[in-house]
């Protein structure tokens, strides 16, 4: 299965063998992620304790890269080296194989509408014990995130009562 963003190009011609290629070496496939997770990290990319402050993670704990624009085939934001196993993803695409999931009783949890609904599914995936990691895939991105919103403050405390850090 992948979830994905509505408003992205797949420009991978060979997009679904590097999903299947991908999910060969982890539980959980993304394109972006981060090696570690802090306490009350306000999202995958960035550290820091509070939305109003985003400062990106040191360069050698982020991997994978993104296009973004307002056509395929953007400008490419590489964060780091792939393949490599990590702690967070990116979720404008994650991957997994269906029965993985459901023998590991991960979900996405309703409450998180859009902001933190991937930081929540990869918290849950590692508390399965399941392996997250990113790879190579070909996509552009058409909008940037909207850290700080209100709707991200609200899921940002529904995120930590769940997870208490």
């Amino acid at each position: 299965m992948v979830f994905i963003h509505d408003d992205v190009w797949l420009d991978d011609y060979f997009f679904a063998d590097r999903i299947i290629a991908g999910l060969q070496n982890f539980d959980i496939l993304g394109i972006a992620g981060n090696r570690r997770r802090l306490p009350r990290q306000p999202s995958w990319a960035f550290t820091g304790q509070m939305l109003d402050k985003f400062v990106w993670d040191e360069h050698e704990n982020l991997a994978g890269a993104v296009a973004h624009g307002s056509a395929p085939f953007g400008p490419v934001t590489t964060y780091g080296s792939t393949p490599a196993a990590c702690e967070l993803l990116d979720g404008v695409l994650l991957a997994a194989r269906r029965d993985t999931l459901r023998a590991k009783g991960v979900r996405f949890d309703p409450r998180f509408d859009f902001h933190f609904y991937d930081m929540d599914f990869c918290s849950s995936a590692r508390a399965a014990g399941l392996v997250l990691g990113c790879d190579a895939v070909a996509l552009t991105h058409l909008s940037q995130d909207a850290f700080g919103s209100e709707d991200g403050q609200r899921n940002y405390a529904l995120y930590l009562e769940k997870w208490g850090d």
